[in-house]
């Protein structure tokens, strides 16, 4: 066995896991809770996705509700009761959701998207490995590649959850997400911080059958 081809390898590998540490989704980064809500579970939740695009306002919602169905908690989407051209004030869509007989809402700010790029050495940390004794033994110091750039986009969004009945607001969330490959990627990881947030904090009630699984 070559040395030298096994250094090269497992230097690959280690820069690998490396890379692969920038593009995990990072949950979230801030939160507040208005102290006067203790262990209060709302029943039925409406979910209102980002305002401006259409289509990212129903990929938001509909991940939501498939996130929100699959832990038992009833939800629906705004985008079935609020027409594309409908302003998304937060004040409309509270009446929107009484009309729905949700007693709490969702809200999506503006995703912001920023491109990111890092640089990956020319050198990965140093390495011994190898047979050691008094005969035999190895050393390793690290690739002895060209420095390359890695690029990958970062999203911020901040969600909001309200009280409908009594007009408060709850919690509020701000989430930041790296995705090197999809957005879609990106969304999904955004919203299961935001829903496991809002299950362990006792906000959001889950169907008895689910529970009880």
């Amino acid at each position: 066995m070559k040395i030298s081809a096994l250094a090269h390898g497992m230097a690959t590998l280690l820069l690998g896991v490396i890379l692969a540490g920038c593009t995990t989704a990072t949950p979230i980064v801030s939160e507040w809770r208005n102290p006067s809500y203790g262990a209060v579970a709302f029943n039925r939740v409406m979910v209102a996705g980002p305002a401006g695009s259409a289509g990212q306002r129903r990929n938001v919602e509909d991940e939501f509700l498939t996130q929100l169905h699959g832990a038992g908690i009833d939800a629906v989407a705004s985008y079935r009761y609020l027409a594309e051209d409908d302003k998304l004030e937060v004040g409309k869509l509270k009446e929107v959701a009484r009309q729905a007989r949700a007693d709490a809402l969702i809200v999506v700010g503006a995703v912001r998207v920023e491109e990111k790029s890092q640089m990956s050495g020319g050198f990965a940390p140093p390495i011994s490995f190898g047979i050691f004794g008094s005969h035999v033994g190895a050393s390793w110091s690290g690739l002895g590649s060209a420095p390359s750039t890695y690029r990958y986009s970062e999203y911020t969004a901040e969600t909001t959850l309200h009280d409908v009945a009594k007009n408060d607001l709850v919690w509020s969330g701000t989430t930041k997400t790296s995705e090197p490959e999809s957005e879609r990627g990106a969304l999904k990881s955004t919203v299961d911080a935001v829903v496991k947030s809002l299950i362990e904090k006792n906000l959001l009630r889950r169907r008895s059958n689910q529970a009880a699984q």
